[in-house]
């Protein structure tokens, strides 16, 4: 899924876009700062997103809290089990940052297929579009 997201994300059509890939447990509040959009992936654990993802919030939601709001960011989750929890984290964060929803969010259970690779190089290309308007 990763992978699809960067793919839609540095399509050749999209000009002017540069993508930097930050691990969750290496993001700064300097990264974040720096950045004028969010593509955000986690796999649901126990229903929740990663530990990584929620470390990546506490490390950088206060610093950001004033400076990052109206940008645009998309976010994908895979689970075995169920996303809620996931996914109503993610959007509860993402709405106190005050971050605008660029696409709707790709959340899927199993094993992705073809489609779910294309609705994610979707959601990188369409978080990344934002940019060149």
């Amino acid at each position: 899924m990763f992978e699809a997201v960067l793919s839609g994300a540095t399509a050749p059509e999209i000009e002017g876009v540069t993508v930097e890939r930050r691990a969750a447990l290496s993001v700064t509040a300097a990264d974040v700062l720096a950045a004028d959009a969010y593509l955000l992936g986690t796999p649901a654990n126990l229903g929740y997103m990663s530990g990584a993802l929620k470390h990546a919030f506490d490390t950088f939601y206060y610093p950001c809290l004033d400076s990052t709001r109206g940008r645009p960011f998309g976010y994908y989750i895979h689970g075995n089990q169920g996303t809620e929890g996931a996914q109503q984290s993610i959007e509860t964060i993402t709405t106190g940052l005050g971050w605008e929803q660029a696409a709707a969010p790709v959340v899927i259970t199993g094993a992705p297929d073809k489609a779910v690779r294309e609705q994610c190089w979707e959601l990188g290309a369409t978080v990344s579009a934002q940019l060149t308007v």
